[in-house]
């Protein structure tokens, strides 16, 4: 029950303990982030979570993208494909800031079955870029191998799942132009 004394259901229930978990994670860190205290920050118990999420690595992620939104619904368009995976990776690298390396670390140790749903995410973000750029000219075909199409995707996560230091801007540009862009234009 809330201080009006209505019980908070649906949607609002949902971005309540969304928002409380993102409050408990920006103040205990990962490591120290538990159900309960996210259900306590909430005022709620700790099965209605459960009912919502499995774990709290699925809870993290749903409270990143209800904080920060999902990149998928952010897919650049600058009219030019360097650009525009420039643009996706740096969305990416800016998230690892906003959440620092430990919680990317904790997820990618226990998210386990959802990594395969992130690269179908980065699939179709990429594929997308890809289309666009083939009809503008710059690739003679967006329909290349899945593990050239999430290369730049890839290569990041590699480096900030490997790396305890934030992602530079010459990083990106490392990735995007010594070796997606000759890979994708065919041109060393």
């Amino acid at each position: 029950m809330t201080e009006e004394g209505t019980r908070r259901r649906g949607a609002a229930l949902e971005a309540d303990i969304l928002d409380a978990a993102w409050a408990e994670l920006t103040a205990v860190g990962y490591t120290r982030l538990t159900m309960e205290g996210v259900a306590a920050r909430a005022r709620t118990g700790k099965q209605v979570l459960y009912r919502r999420w499995r774990n709290r690595a699925d809870l993290v992620i749903a409270a990143m993208r209800h904080h920060s939104g999902s990149i998928a619904d952010r897919v650049p368009d600058t009219g030019s494909l360097r650009e525009d995976v420039l643009a996706l990776l740096r969305l990416m690298s800016e998230r690892q800031r906003e959440v620092g390396p430990d919680v990317i670390h904790g997820l990618m140790a226990e998210a386990g079955d959802r990594k395969p749903e992130a690269v179908e995410i980065m699939h179709g973000v990429m594929t997308t870029l890809l289309e666009r750029a083939a009809e503008r000219g710059e690739v003679p075909t967006a329909g290349l191998p899945e593990r050239i199409v999430t290369l730049p995707t890839d290569l990041l996560r590699h480096e900030i799942v490997l790396s305890d230091r934030l992602v530079t801007d010459s990083t990106l540009e490392e990735i995007v132009d010594d070796v997606f862009l000759p890979l994708v234009t065919g041109h060393g």
